[in-house]
């Protein structure tokens, strides 16, 4: 508690999820008309798409736009917080009461906290359940491709069209590094769903523009024969597949450990995975930093001037860290740095230059 005054913590706690909130729904309302506006521009050249159904798919792609906005809900809110609390002069009542800038910033680490553990444990899993029924909705009505490849503890599967119909491709393992499939499946399909032909091959690469099946067994037209290699036709290229393994944004939680390791057992790549994993894990530690740093820039006493800038400073600095993130989970996705130093050192640094700045401010 606060100099052992719990009043004064649920005021300061309730102002800053009071502000929190409300920034949020600005935020998110912001968000969700641009959103709705880029569904109609896409839905121009489709038919007979209603406007209540853009709204449907707008809004189940909301909570995970609210995962995104939530670092700056929580910097926008501390930035408030601590702006309203100087320019009313509480802030000089309770400095004078004795109370440091510790413990009246604990009520807002504490709403931090909350807001990132029911962010990690609730928002993600109903944010990825609503995300997959996102993609399906835009592939039904928009024609978007959605994600030519399944991971499952089954093995790997993959879609692609053929001249008739389509073609489903099931694999017990993958090799990424000689794009190799062993113990194929390949089912045909034409257009009405009808079952029309089968390959059995214990292998199969994928090649410029098809696969090549190895001692393919080809079941068609009731009868069955041999083919040392067998040539099928695709649209499919490396590039295209790596991209189709699943969002790790429509993966729950609590789901990640599990699907890594069915992934890791079919050898498909989970470094995104893991970073995703580990990001969501650091996500208390970075609203915490959030805070701090809002602090630092926005509890400057008005009678010295410059406040004004001093929170567009702070504005700047989170999305500088916003870029950050993104830019070193792309360097740990692409393996030129190691996982946890992707994933924690956003929060990590950002706490230090938050705790350096305050012990700055509070000794001087």
């Amino acid at each position: 508690m606060i100099s052992g005054s719990p009043t004064l913590f649920r005021y300061i706690f309730g102002r800053f999820l009071a502000g929190f909130t409300a920034v949020m729904c600005v935020l998110m309302g912001v968000v969700y008309l641009f959103t709705i506006i880029d569904l109609m521009r896409r839905a121009a050249t489709h038919e007979n798409v209603p406007f209540r159904t853009l709204l449907a798919i707008g809004g189940l792609q909301m909570p995970e736009m609210a995962q995104i906005m939530l670092p700056f809900g929580v910097l926008f809110a501390a930035i408030f917080t601590c702006w309203r609390l100087n320019k009313t002069n509480e802030l000089i009542v309770i400095r004078a009461a004795g109370v440091s800038v510790w413990q009246f910033l604990t009520p807002m680490l504490a709403g931090a906290i909350l807001v990132g553990v029911f962010s990690t444990t609730v928002v993600n899993p109903v944010s990825s359940t609503l995300l997959a029924k996102y993609n399906q909705m835009l592939s039904l009505y928009l024609q978007q491709n959605s994600n030519l490849v399944t991971v499952s503890r089954t093995g790997i599967w993959l879609r692609q069209p053929t001249k008739d119909g389509y073609a489903l491709i099931h694999s017990e393992s993958f090799d990424e590094k000689a794009w190799r499939l062993a113990d194929v499946m390949v089912f045909f399909f034409d257009n009405a769903d009808n079952f029309t032909a089968r390959i059995d091959a214990p292998e199969a690469f994928l090649k410029d523009g098809y696969w090549e099946i190895h001692d393919a067994l080809v079941n068609e037209h009731n009868a069955s024969n041999h083919e040392a290699i067998r040539r099928l036709p695709t649209e499919l290229t490396s590039q295209k597949i790596e991209e189709s393994f699943a969002d790790p944004d429509t993966i729950s939680f609590w789901s990640i450990p599990d699907y890594i390791y069915i992934m890791e057992e079919t050898g498909v790549p989970t470094t995104p995975l893991h970073i995703h994993f580990q990001a969501l894990l650091a996500q208390p530690f970075l609203f915490m930093a959030m805070i701090l740093l809002a602090a630092t820039f926005s509890l400057r006493p008005p009678r010295f001037g410059g406040t004004g800038a001093m929170i567009v400073l702070g504005v700047g600095v989170g999305f500088f860290i916003f870029f950050m993130e993104s830019m070193l989970h792309a360097f740990g996705i692409s393996q030129k740095i190691p996982v946890y130093l992707a994933a924690w050192t956003p929060a990590a640094v950002s706490l230090l230059l938050g705790t350096t700045a305050l012990l700055h401010m509070e000794d001087g």
